[in-house]
């Protein structure tokens, strides 16, 4: 499911950046993990959850819920802060590290 994802996206998205290009646990660049899951899990544990049926209920429930300008506002913040570590990356000395500087060329 993930390959078809991915395929989908490269051939359907002009700017797609791959999935090796991904940094793995940027709160600067994760905005569905840090943004999203953080008001969904808000929303899901404002009470007990019983057992794993209402953890999925809830889950599914809350997902559907989403508001289209919440995931909105998530891509925007993610855009701002990849332009922003695109900057810096360019204002460090890098001489030392593996420079992935062909990200800056897919914005």
């Amino acid at each position: 499911m993930v390959r078809d994802t991915i395929s989908l996206l490269e051939r359907d998205t002009p700017v797609f950046i791959s999935p090796d290009l991904w940094p793995p646990n940027s709160p600067d660049l994760n905005p569905v993990d840090y943004k999203i899951w953080g008001v969904m899990q808000h929303r899901i544990y404002q009470t007990k959850v019983k057992d794993l049926y209402d953890l999925k209920r809830r889950l599914i429930g809350v997902w559907a819920g989403i508001q289209q300008s919440l995931i909105d506002d998530a891509i925007n913040q993610w855009r701002k802060r990849l332009c922003a570590c695109v900057r810096l990356e360019a204002e460090v000395d890098t001489s030392n590290i593996r420079s992935d500087s062909h990200i800056s060329q897919t914005l």
